[in-house]
């Protein structure tokens, strides 16, 4: 008689696992039936307004590594709230967020008010140099308690010890040492900005706490544009500073804000610049501080080639012409003279000129070449049309520091209005005013004129700001302080 051996039951139930496996591999080629182990790594909660390419953008990963990481098919299937696990930093767990850099801050500042170490910041941020952390910059940071990363600052005086300092903050050595990522007493600086635990508003996280505002406006600067400093600041005797290599001319404004005014060049290379502000306190102490600003690109028109006559390119006229009339422009005199917008210096209605943009030859910016050079020229104003004769009028209250022929200009007049702003008229064909005469907004000063270089009769106006000419059109747009 021949045995049959029994089929184990668990070799039968092997045997249907497989089949289970084949069939629905069949159906399902895309899935899978074993869980895979789940990449490890931070962790950032889709935001509203979030897109893949934007969140990839701010961390510094692939779109297609963020989509391998997180198993994700439809990229446009992102939902608020949605956890995504970011690649490349698989030794860090948890919760990581973005901030933007604030002006006023440093990598040491934001280590201290968010209790993150310096190390940490500069792994999480791919940090290679100083350049890297500019303001307006995005900064990657483990999600923080929001009550908890409100700090007040002060700092510690020469002669003064972390227990004294302490003392009068109301707190202890340790704390301070502890919020502050500190080595120890000894790794206190006389001078350093130090965070304390508590309710207040963080402010400008380096500068002292006598500083209640820090901004510089617009934050990315431009090609061509003005920007304004401005400091909330109890107790300064002075205040100077240095930005793209122009001194800073800082003014009071209110009872407690200093504001300085300065132009970019257009032709400025775009990339990140240093800032410094140094102030001299009412207490004797110094406070210095640099931060590293974007200036970005504008995209500026090239013109057609111009052809002038040979005389008003030559270096040995232009150059000192140049000298001369920038040189009335960098005086920052204390008397504030205009007030709001600037009015448009013609007859023309400028919510029109606005609109159309058909009051304008040629705006600011614009590259230029005369008599077949490279485009190494720009347009430093504003070309109005008018015919000879036509009225030029002050758009703000000033002070008239020249009036006179020049060979490029032709005849000109320029105006302080006072903190480094400044306004230019060229190619007039009468000049109506004298230096030292004080002039109202809407008052006329001139005439249009086709003299100096030009192809025909308009008038050139320019507005100067820290010794640098900017675009007029934003000063008929928006009023600066």
């Amino acid at each position: 008689m021949v045995r049959r051996e029994k089929f184990p039951l668990f070799k039968l139930r092997l045997h249907y696992f497989a089949l289970l496996i084949v069939l629905v591999s069949i159906i399902f080629p895309n899935s899978y039936i074993f869980a895979q182990e789940q990449p490890s790594g931070p962790v950032y909660i889709v935001q509203d307004g979030d897109s893949l390419w934007g969140i990839a953008a701010r961390f510094g990963v692939s779109v297609d590594d963020l989509q391998t990481a997180n198993n994700i098919g439809n990229p446009n299937a992102l939902k608020i709230g949605d956890r995504l696990i970011i690649p490349g930093f698989e030794e860090i767990q948890g919760i990581i967020t973005t901030e933007e850099v604030p002006f006023g801050d440093t990598l040491r500042s934001l280590s201290r008010q968010y209790r993150v170490s310096q190390d940490l910041l500069v792994h999480l941020n791919h940090l290679t140099g100083p350049n890297d952390l500019f303001a307006g910059s995005t900064l990657v940071l483990p999600e923080v308690d929001t009550q908890q990363s409100l700090t007040g600052r002060t700092a510690l005086q020469i002669g003064e010890s972390l227990l004294e300092l302490a003392v009068i903050e109301n707190s202890n050595p340790w704390t301070i040492v502890e919020q502050n990522n500190l080595s120890g007493n000894s790794g206190a600086m006389p001078g350093d900005i130090y965070h304390l635990p508590n309710d207040a508003s963080p402010g400008p996280g380096s500068l002292p706490a006598n500083v209640q505002k820090a901004s510089i406006e617009p934050l990315f600067l431009a090609q061509g544009k003005a920007a304004v400093i401005e400091l909330d600041l109890d107790g300064a005797q002075s205040i100077t500073g240095s930005l793209l290599g122009n001194e800073l001319h800082f003014f009071p404004e209110g009872e407690k804000s200093f504001i300085a005014l300065q132009g970019v060049h257009a032709m400025t290379e775009p990339g990140i610049y240093p800032l410094e502000i140094n102030a001299t306190l009412t207490d004797g102490h110094q406070m210095n501080f640099m931060q590293m600003v974007p200036v970005k690109p504008v995209d500026y028109p090239y013109d057609q080639p111009l052809e002038v006559d040979p005389a008003t390119i030559d270096p040995a006229i232009t150059k000192p012409e140049d000298a001369e009339w920038s040189a009335l422009a960098k005086p920052a005199t204390p008397d504030k003279y205009w007030n709001g917008v600037f009015q448009l210096p013609s007859p023309l209605d400028v919510n029109y000129c606005l609109q159309t943009g058909d009051c304008w030859s040629s705006r600011y910016g614009n590259r230029r070449s005369y008599n077949g050079s490279a485009y190494d020229y720009f347009h430093t104003g504003l070309d109005i049309v008018g015919k000879t004769g036509t009225d030029i009028y002050a758009p703000a209250d000033g002070q008239v520091v020249y009036t006179g022929p020049l060979t490029v200009r032709g005849n000109a007049t320029m105006i302080n209005h006072g903190h480094g702003v400044y306004t230019g008229y060229m190619h007039q064909s009468e000049i109506l005013v004298k230096p030292g005469d004080f002039v109202k907004a809407g008052q006329l000063i001139g005439k249009v004129g086709g003299t100096g270089r030009v192809q025909g009769p308009h008038l050139h106006w320019e507005v100067w700001v820290g010794g640098i000419q900017v675009d007029p059109l934003d000063w008929l747009e928006q009023s600066y302080p």
